[in-house]
């Protein structure tokens, strides 16, 4: 079985160089609303595992939600897709509970 560390990572191993820089710039710029930014010192020079343990220390339940978000302000929304595919919506948000 997969973890949920595993599938953020094979994800932000398909982004390219510019599109990473442009997922971290938005992780410490807060571009998620009510949620706190990752601090510009631990994001600087961090590898694509170093951002998984910084999204799940930071966000934990969230870290999820916060990466799609992330996703579609960069337009990448194949792998917004194939997320969507491999963590369903948690449940008590649509209403229907």
């Amino acid at each position: 079985m997969t973890t949920p560390k595993e599938i953020l990572l094979g994800t932000l191993e398909d982004l390219g160089r510019d599109d990473f820089e442009k997922f971290k710039w938005h992780l410490k710029n807060g571009s998620v609303e009510d949620l706190p930014a990752i601090p510009v010192s631990k994001l600087e020079n961090a590898e694509r595992t170093k951002v998984v343990d910084l999204m799940f220390e930071t966000y934990s339940i969230n870290t999820f939600e916060v990466t799609k978000k992330l996703l579609g302000k960069i337009n990448k929304n194949d792998l917004l897709e194939n997320l969507n595919e491999t963590i369903p919506e948690p449940k008590g948000k649509s209403g229907n509970d």
